[in-house]
């Protein structure tokens, strides 16, 4: 799996660089936004299914862990049985990385909840463009570009109606209001860090997370 944030989207009739599909009329400065949403997405890199969740307030490590849960409610219970172990792979963003203590406190927490191993993936600073979601993102600037995102869900809409290896992803509009600088104590983490796996070579850019199964 791959998983990332793409740029805030600016709600509002704005021409976004694009050429118009019909008779529209774009607003020539963008003071008065109707509000931003932030896309953040998983993509499974075998099938091509594409997840989109909507994010109309920060972005945040609960935001990202949000979405992956989002994610994997969205999957039909066979494909969740099939799943040994879900590799995810991120660029090592502020909010997600492999010390911001929040994303990896809700990800042990995700873990244990699914019952299947986690393994984080980071790619190195300045090579988020090789992580397979962004490719995703720009098949989506071009298929809305020259729209005028009026609202949510005229947004939405028109990134259901992408195509991403010939499917169509599932779209999801969060309305959840999530609060910056969240964090773990030291005494907290201690515990979560004796969940981590970390590889011995690149212990920050490789965790395992393996869930406590209750009985």
């Amino acid at each position: 799996m791959s998983m990332d944030c793409k740029a805030t989207v600016k709600i509002g009739e704005f021409s976004r660089g694009g050429l118009s599909r019909g008779d529209n009329k774009a607003c020539d400065h963008d003071f008065a936004t109707q509000g931003s949403h932030t896309p953040c997405g998983i993509v499974d890199e075998d099938s091509g299914d594409l997840y989109i969740n909507m994010g109309c307030s920060h972005k945040t490590s609960d935001f990202i862990a949000d979405t992956l849960d989002g994610w994997w409610k969205s999957l039909p219970p066979e494909k969740q049985q099939s799943i040994d172990k879900i590799q995810l792979k991120s660029d090592n963003g502020p909010e997600s990385s492999g010390i911001r203590t929040q994303f990896l406190k809700r990800i042990v927490e995700f873990s244990d909840a699914i019952g299947k191993p986690i393994q984080l993936l980071y790619f190195p600073p300045y090579h988020s463009k090789y992580n397979p979601i962004e490719r995703c993102w720009g098949i989506l600037e071009l298929h809305w570009n020259g729209t005028l995102l009026s609202d949510v869900n005229v947004m939405v809409k028109w990134a259901e109606t992408m195509l991403w290896k010939g499917i169509h992803p599932i779209v999801e509009a969060s309305t959840a209001t999530y609060e910056k600088g969240i964090s773990v104590t030291k005494k907290a983490m201690r515990a979560i860090e004796k969940r981590l796996e970390r590889d011995s070579e690149l212990p920050k850019w490789d965790i395992l997370i393996k869930p406590i199964v209750a009985f």
